[in-house]
Protein backbone atom coordinates (compact mmCIF):
# COMPACT_ATOMS: atom_id res chain seq x y z
CA UNK A 1 0.00 0.00 0.00
CA UNK A 2 2.84 2.38 0.88
CA UNK A 3 4.65 1.63 -2.39
CA UNK A 4 1.43 2.27 -4.33
CA UNK A 5 0.97 5.61 -2.58
CA UNK A 6 4.57 6.62 -3.28
CA UNK A 7 4.13 5.69 -6.96
CA UNK A 8 1.03 7.88 -7.21
CA UNK A 9 2.82 10.75 -5.51
CA UNK A 10 6.00 10.53 -7.60
CA UNK A 11 4.61 9.52 -11.00
CA UNK A 12 0.87 9.95 -11.48
CA UNK A 13 0.16 13.23 -9.64
CA UNK A 14 2.94 15.27 -11.31
CA UNK A 15 1.74 14.04 -14.70
CA UNK A 16 -1.89 14.91 -13.99
CA UNK A 17 -0.80 18.31 -12.67
CA UNK A 18 0.40 19.33 -16.14
CA UNK A 19 -1.99 21.89 -17.58
CA UNK A 20 -2.59 20.23 -20.95
CA UNK A 21 -3.31 16.89 -19.23
CA UNK A 22 -5.98 18.01 -16.77
CA UNK A 23 -7.53 20.39 -19.31
CA UNK A 24 -7.76 17.48 -21.74
CA UNK A 25 -9.39 15.32 -19.10
CA UNK A 26 -11.94 18.01 -18.27
CA UNK A 27 -12.90 18.51 -21.93
CA UNK A 28 -13.06 14.74 -22.42
CA UNK A 29 -15.49 14.37 -19.52
CA UNK A 30 -17.57 17.28 -20.87
CA UNK A 31 -17.81 15.66 -24.33
CA UNK A 32 -18.68 12.27 -22.86
CA UNK A 33 -21.40 13.84 -20.73
CA UNK A 34 -22.96 15.60 -23.74
CA UNK A 35 -22.86 12.45 -25.87
CA UNK A 36 -24.59 10.45 -23.13
CA UNK A 37 -27.27 13.12 -22.63
CA UNK A 38 -27.96 13.54 -26.37
CA UNK A 39 -27.94 9.80 -26.98
CA UNK A 40 -31.43 9.56 -25.50
CA UNK A 41 -32.77 12.24 -27.87
CA UNK A 42 -31.15 11.15 -31.13
CA UNK A 43 -30.38 7.82 -32.68
CA UNK A 44 -27.66 8.84 -35.15
CA UNK A 45 -24.42 8.65 -33.15
CA UNK A 46 -22.42 10.29 -35.96
CA UNK A 47 -24.58 13.43 -35.79
CA UNK A 48 -24.33 13.48 -32.00
CA UNK A 49 -20.52 13.34 -32.10
CA UNK A 50 -20.35 15.94 -34.89
CA UNK A 51 -22.61 18.38 -33.05
CA UNK A 52 -20.80 17.80 -29.76
CA UNK A 53 -17.35 18.48 -31.25
CA UNK A 54 -18.55 21.66 -32.96
CA UNK A 55 -20.15 22.82 -29.73
CA UNK A 56 -16.97 22.00 -27.81
CA UNK A 57 -14.87 24.21 -30.10
CA UNK A 58 -17.03 27.25 -29.35
CA UNK A 59 -17.11 26.48 -25.64
CA UNK A 60 -13.31 26.32 -25.63
CA UNK A 61 -13.18 29.71 -27.41
CA UNK A 62 -15.39 31.23 -24.71
CA UNK A 63 -13.50 29.67 -21.80
CA UNK A 64 -9.99 30.54 -22.99
CA UNK A 65 -11.03 34.04 -24.13
CA UNK A 66 -12.36 34.51 -20.61
CA UNK A 67 -9.16 33.13 -19.03
CA UNK A 68 -6.73 35.04 -21.21
CA UNK A 69 -8.45 38.40 -21.60
CA UNK A 70 -11.74 39.05 -19.82
CA UNK A 71 -10.71 37.83 -16.35
CA UNK A 72 -7.29 39.50 -16.09
CA UNK A 73 -8.44 42.70 -17.79
CA UNK A 74 -11.58 43.32 -15.77
CA UNK A 75 -12.36 41.02 -12.85
CA UNK A 76 -8.82 40.79 -11.46
CA UNK A 77 -8.61 44.56 -11.73
CA UNK A 78 -11.83 44.79 -9.69
CA UNK A 79 -13.78 46.23 -12.62
CA UNK A 80 -16.86 44.19 -11.87
CA UNK A 81 -19.38 46.04 -14.08
CA UNK A 82 -17.00 45.96 -17.05
CA UNK A 83 -16.43 42.25 -16.46
CA UNK A 84 -20.16 41.54 -16.50
CA UNK A 85 -20.60 43.57 -19.69
CA UNK A 86 -17.65 41.81 -21.32
CA UNK A 87 -19.09 38.41 -20.38
CA UNK A 88 -22.43 39.35 -21.93
CA UNK A 89 -20.71 40.68 -25.04
CA UNK A 90 -18.66 37.48 -25.39
CA UNK A 91 -21.86 35.45 -25.13
CA UNK A 92 -23.66 37.61 -27.71
CA UNK A 93 -20.77 37.20 -30.19
CA UNK A 94 -19.99 33.48 -29.80
CA UNK A 95 -23.45 31.97 -29.25
CA UNK A 96 -24.88 33.16 -32.62
CA UNK A 97 -21.76 31.97 -34.43
CA UNK A 98 -22.20 28.55 -32.88
CA UNK A 99 -25.86 28.48 -33.89
CA UNK A 100 -24.99 29.37 -37.49
CA UNK A 101 -22.34 26.64 -37.72
CA UNK A 102 -24.59 24.02 -36.10
CA UNK A 103 -27.52 25.05 -38.32
CA UNK A 104 -25.34 24.75 -41.44
CA UNK A 105 -24.01 21.32 -40.36
CA UNK A 106 -27.61 20.07 -40.10
CA UNK A 107 -28.56 21.09 -43.67
CA UNK A 108 -29.59 17.51 -44.43
CA UNK A 109 -31.82 17.39 -41.33
CA UNK A 110 -34.39 20.23 -41.52
CA UNK A 111 -36.36 18.93 -38.54
CA UNK A 112 -33.29 19.19 -36.36
CA UNK A 113 -32.59 22.69 -37.71
CA UNK A 114 -36.03 23.78 -36.56
CA UNK A 115 -35.44 22.25 -33.16
CA UNK A 116 -32.07 24.01 -32.93
CA UNK A 117 -33.71 27.38 -33.58
CA UNK A 118 -36.29 26.65 -30.91
CA UNK A 119 -33.43 26.05 -28.42
CA UNK A 120 -31.34 29.09 -29.33
CA UNK A 121 -32.20 30.94 -26.10
CA UNK A 122 -30.84 28.00 -24.16
CA UNK A 123 -27.54 28.30 -26.05
CA UNK A 124 -27.15 31.93 -24.98
CA UNK A 125 -27.89 31.03 -21.38
CA UNK A 126 -25.53 28.04 -21.52
CA UNK A 127 -22.60 30.12 -22.79
CA UNK A 128 -23.14 32.78 -20.13
CA UNK A 129 -23.29 30.10 -17.42
CA UNK A 130 -20.10 28.53 -18.80
CA UNK A 131 -18.35 31.91 -18.54
CA UNK A 132 -19.44 32.31 -14.92
CA UNK A 133 -18.55 28.70 -14.08
CA UNK A 134 -15.11 28.94 -15.68
CA UNK A 135 -14.56 32.20 -13.81
CA UNK A 136 -15.43 30.52 -10.51
CA UNK A 137 -13.12 27.59 -11.22
CA UNK A 138 -10.29 29.94 -12.18
CA UNK A 139 -10.69 31.99 -9.00
CA UNK A 140 -10.74 28.87 -6.82
CA UNK A 141 -7.71 27.40 -8.60
CA UNK A 142 -5.72 30.63 -8.26
CA UNK A 143 -6.69 30.85 -4.58
CA UNK A 144 -5.49 27.29 -3.96
CA UNK A 145 -2.24 28.00 -5.78
CA UNK A 146 -1.73 31.17 -3.77
CA UNK A 147 -2.35 29.28 -0.53
CA UNK A 148 0.21 26.65 -1.50
CA UNK A 149 2.78 29.32 -2.33
CA UNK A 150 2.05 31.06 0.98
CA UNK A 151 2.35 27.79 2.92
CA UNK A 152 5.63 26.96 1.21
CA UNK A 153 6.94 30.44 2.00
CA UNK A 154 5.86 30.08 5.62
CA UNK A 155 7.47 26.63 5.80
CA UNK A 156 10.79 27.94 4.47
CA UNK A 157 10.63 30.93 6.81
CA UNK A 158 9.88 28.62 9.73
CA UNK A 159 12.80 26.34 8.89
CA UNK A 160 15.15 29.30 8.52
CA UNK A 161 14.07 30.75 11.86
CA UNK A 162 14.37 27.40 13.63
CA UNK A 163 17.85 26.90 12.19
CA UNK A 164 18.81 30.37 13.40
CA UNK A 165 17.46 29.69 16.88
CA UNK A 166 19.34 26.39 17.07
CA UNK A 167 22.55 28.10 15.99
CA UNK A 168 22.11 30.45 18.95
CA UNK A 169 21.42 27.66 21.42
CA UNK A 170 24.65 25.75 20.83
CA UNK A 171 27.14 28.65 21.31
CA UNK A 172 25.15 29.85 24.33
CA UNK A 173 25.47 26.49 26.05
CA UNK A 174 29.08 26.05 24.99
CA UNK A 175 29.96 29.47 26.39
CA UNK A 176 28.48 28.58 29.80
CA UNK A 177 30.18 25.18 29.92
CA UNK A 178 33.59 26.50 28.94
CA UNK A 179 33.30 28.98 31.80
CA UNK A 180 32.78 26.02 34.11
CA UNK A 181 35.84 24.22 32.78
CA UNK A 182 37.91 27.40 33.03
CA UNK A 183 36.90 27.82 36.69
CA UNK A 184 37.95 24.24 37.44
CA UNK A 185 41.28 24.57 35.69
CA UNK A 186 42.05 27.73 37.68
CA UNK A 187 41.56 25.67 40.82
CA UNK A 188 43.65 22.86 39.28
CA UNK A 189 40.77 20.57 40.12
CA UNK A 190 41.07 16.85 39.38
CA UNK A 191 37.47 17.05 38.21
CA UNK A 192 38.43 18.99 35.08
CA UNK A 193 39.11 15.89 32.88
CA UNK A 194 35.77 14.40 33.93
CA UNK A 195 34.04 17.64 32.99
CA UNK A 196 35.72 17.55 29.58
CA UNK A 197 34.40 14.01 29.03
CA UNK A 198 30.88 15.10 30.01
CA UNK A 199 31.14 18.02 27.61
CA UNK A 200 32.37 15.70 24.86
CA UNK A 201 29.32 13.47 25.21
CA UNK A 202 26.99 16.45 25.13
CA UNK A 203 28.69 18.07 22.15
CA UNK A 204 28.45 14.77 20.25
CA UNK A 205 24.70 14.76 20.88
CA UNK A 206 24.38 18.40 19.83
CA UNK A 207 26.40 17.80 16.68
CA UNK A 208 24.52 14.75 15.42
CA UNK A 209 20.99 15.18 16.78
CA UNK A 210 20.21 18.89 17.17
CA UNK A 211 19.50 19.36 13.45
CA UNK A 212 16.70 16.78 13.51
CA UNK A 213 13.10 17.94 13.78
CA UNK A 214 12.28 15.50 16.56
CA UNK A 215 14.45 13.22 18.68
CA UNK A 216 13.81 10.48 21.19
CA UNK A 217 12.83 11.73 24.63
CA UNK A 218 15.31 9.21 26.00
CA UNK A 219 18.16 11.07 24.31
CA UNK A 220 17.00 14.37 25.80
CA UNK A 221 16.82 12.81 29.27
CA UNK A 222 20.36 11.46 28.94
CA UNK A 223 21.48 14.88 27.77
CA UNK A 224 19.91 16.51 30.85
CA UNK A 225 21.54 13.92 33.11
CA UNK A 226 24.95 14.66 31.60
CA UNK A 227 24.37 18.38 31.99
CA UNK A 228 23.39 18.06 35.64
CA UNK A 229 26.35 15.78 36.31
CA UNK A 230 28.59 18.46 34.84
CA UNK A 231 27.04 21.15 37.04
CA UNK A 232 27.38 18.94 40.12
CA UNK A 233 31.08 18.72 39.43
CA UNK A 234 31.25 22.46 38.96
CA UNK A 235 29.35 23.51 42.09
CA UNK A 236 30.23 20.65 44.40
CA UNK A 237 28.74 21.12 47.88
CA UNK A 238 27.51 24.60 47.00
CA UNK A 239 24.43 23.22 45.24
CA UNK A 240 21.93 20.47 45.97
CA UNK A 241 20.89 19.15 42.55
CA UNK A 242 18.07 16.63 42.17
CA UNK A 243 16.56 15.14 39.05
CA UNK A 244 13.45 12.94 39.14
CA UNK A 245 12.24 11.25 35.99
CA UNK A 246 9.13 9.04 36.07
CA UNK A 247 8.68 8.00 32.45
CA UNK A 248 8.26 4.39 31.38
CA UNK A 249 9.88 3.67 28.01
CA UNK A 250 10.92 7.26 27.16
CA UNK A 251 12.32 6.06 23.82
CA UNK A 252 8.70 5.78 22.59
CA UNK A 253 8.17 9.56 22.67
CA UNK A 254 9.56 12.27 20.42
CA UNK A 255 10.42 15.87 21.26
CA UNK A 256 12.14 18.82 19.60
CA UNK A 257 15.88 18.62 20.42
CA UNK A 258 17.44 20.79 23.12
CA UNK A 259 14.10 22.25 24.12
CA UNK A 260 14.39 21.85 27.89
CA UNK A 261 18.05 22.61 28.48
CA UNK A 262 17.74 26.45 28.34
CA UNK A 263 15.58 26.33 31.50
CA UNK A 264 18.28 24.39 33.31
CA UNK A 265 20.98 26.74 32.06
CA UNK A 266 19.07 29.71 33.45
CA UNK A 267 18.46 27.99 36.78
CA UNK A 268 22.21 27.74 37.31
CA UNK A 269 23.26 30.97 35.66
CA UNK A 270 20.71 33.24 37.34
CA UNK A 271 19.58 31.18 40.32
CA UNK A 272 22.91 30.41 41.99
CA UNK A 273 25.56 32.91 42.98
CA UNK A 274 28.08 33.78 45.65
CA UNK A 275 25.22 35.24 47.69
CA UNK A 276 23.76 31.76 48.33
CA UNK A 277 25.60 29.48 50.75
CA UNK A 278 23.89 26.36 49.45
CA UNK A 279 21.61 26.61 46.41
CA UNK A 280 19.06 24.09 45.25
CA UNK A 281 18.00 22.98 41.78
CA UNK A 282 15.20 20.42 41.53
CA UNK A 283 14.00 19.07 38.20
CA UNK A 284 11.04 16.71 37.74
CA UNK A 285 9.95 15.14 34.47
CA UNK A 286 7.03 12.81 33.80
CA UNK A 287 4.49 11.92 31.11
CA UNK A 288 0.74 11.60 31.66
CA UNK A 289 -2.33 10.91 29.57
CA UNK A 290 -4.95 13.66 29.68
CA UNK A 291 -8.12 13.55 27.57
CA UNK A 292 -6.51 11.23 25.06
CA UNK A 293 -3.38 13.39 24.74
CA UNK A 294 0.16 12.55 25.81
CA UNK A 295 1.43 15.42 27.97
CA UNK A 296 5.03 15.94 29.05
CA UNK A 297 5.19 17.75 32.39
CA UNK A 298 8.50 19.45 33.12
CA UNK A 299 8.93 21.23 36.46
CA UNK A 300 12.04 23.07 37.55
CA UNK A 301 12.62 25.08 40.69
CA UNK A 302 15.78 26.71 42.01
CA UNK A 303 16.98 29.03 44.73
CA UNK A 304 16.85 32.78 44.35
CA UNK A 305 19.84 35.03 44.68
CA UNK A 306 19.62 37.90 47.13
CA UNK A 307 19.86 40.24 44.16
CA UNK A 308 16.78 40.28 41.95
CA UNK A 309 17.72 39.19 38.43
CA UNK A 310 15.03 40.38 36.05
CA UNK A 311 16.71 38.52 33.20
CA UNK A 312 15.36 35.28 34.56
CA UNK A 313 11.74 36.39 34.38
CA UNK A 314 11.97 38.42 31.20
CA UNK A 315 14.35 35.95 29.60
CA UNK A 316 17.87 36.17 28.26
CA UNK A 317 18.96 34.57 25.01
CA UNK A 318 18.09 31.07 26.22
CA UNK A 319 14.54 31.72 27.41
CA UNK A 320 13.69 34.02 24.51
CA UNK A 321 14.78 31.30 22.12
CA UNK A 322 12.92 28.51 23.84
CA UNK A 323 9.71 30.56 23.91
CA UNK A 324 10.03 31.24 20.20
CA UNK A 325 10.75 27.59 19.42
CA UNK A 326 7.69 26.53 21.39
CA UNK A 327 5.56 28.95 19.39
CA UNK A 328 6.96 27.67 16.10
CA UNK A 329 7.06 23.93 16.75
CA UNK A 330 4.20 23.46 19.22
CA UNK A 331 1.60 26.17 18.48
CA UNK A 332 -1.38 25.81 20.84
CA UNK A 333 0.19 22.62 22.21
CA UNK A 334 2.02 23.89 25.25
CA UNK A 335 1.55 25.85 28.47
CA UNK A 336 4.54 27.60 30.02
CA UNK A 337 4.47 29.24 33.44
CA UNK A 338 7.40 30.99 35.11
CA UNK A 339 6.76 32.16 38.67
CA UNK A 340 8.79 33.82 41.38
CA UNK A 341 8.37 33.55 45.14
CA UNK A 342 10.48 35.10 47.90
CA UNK A 343 12.87 32.17 47.86
CA UNK A 344 12.41 30.29 44.59
CA UNK A 345 12.03 30.54 40.87
CA UNK A 346 9.57 27.99 39.47
CA UNK A 347 9.17 26.86 35.86
CA UNK A 348 6.45 24.53 34.67
CA UNK A 349 6.09 23.42 31.06
CA UNK A 350 3.28 21.17 29.88
CA UNK A 351 3.85 20.01 26.34
CA UNK A 352 1.68 17.87 24.09
CA UNK A 353 3.93 15.21 22.54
Amino acid sequence: MANSSNFLTRKIYPYLAQRWVYHGLIWGVYVLLLVVLNRGQQTNIAIIIQQTILHLLFVMVVVYANYQYVLPTYLLQKKYVQFLLAAIALTIVVAPLELVVLYWSLSDYPNRQVKLLEQQTGHFVLFFVIILLSTTIKIIKDWIRQQRVQQELERKTLQSELSFLKSQINPHFLFNTLNSIYALTLKKSEKAPEVVLQLSEMMRYMLYRSDEKKVSLLGEIQYIQNYLALEKLRYGNKAQIEFECHIAQPDQYLIAPLLLIPFLENSFKHGLSQSIAVGTVTCMLFVEQLEGKTILDFTLQNSKTTERDVRYIKGGIGLVNVRRRLELIYPNQYQLEIEETEELYLVNLQLEL
